[in-house]
């Protein structure tokens, strides 16, 4: 077998799903694209694992403990992604800026507060 073919293949899926984590603003399309990533991962591991001809098969076996990890995480990120929505009522990754670290306050005073603190 060939090592070229399944290693374009992977290199291909990779760049996709990277694609789809760097241009896309929905969560769930985010988690899909990792998930094509974490896939092109596993089809070098298996393809490098048939083509070094392992007794040990520790490209399968590292293969099947990425498919655990990926489980895990997409269930635990679906789960945050739908609290979110249910929440603020968009899984746009763009708007959910509430956490993020800065340095002035996001909370902007309504127009009657600032009146009322100026007198």
């Amino acid at each position: 077998m060939h090592l070229v073919y399944p290693a374009v293949l992977s290199a291909l899926l990779f760049s996709v799903g990277l694609y789809g984590v760097l241009a896309r603003r929905n969560a769930i399309l985010v988690l899909m694209s990792l998930e094509l990533m974490l896939n092109a991962v596993n089809l070098n591991l298996v393809a490098f694992d048939v083509w070094l001809r392992d007794t040990l098969h520790a490209g399968q076996a590292l293969t099947l403990f990425v498919i655990v990890v990926a489980a895990a995480e997409i269930g635990i990120g679906l789960a945050i992604v739908l609290l979110v929505y249910r929440n603020r009522g968009t899984s746009d990754v763009d708007r959910l800026t509430d956490l993020a670290d800065s340095d002035e306050p996001s909370v902007v005073a309504a127009p009657e507060e600032k009146a009322e603190a100026a007198a």
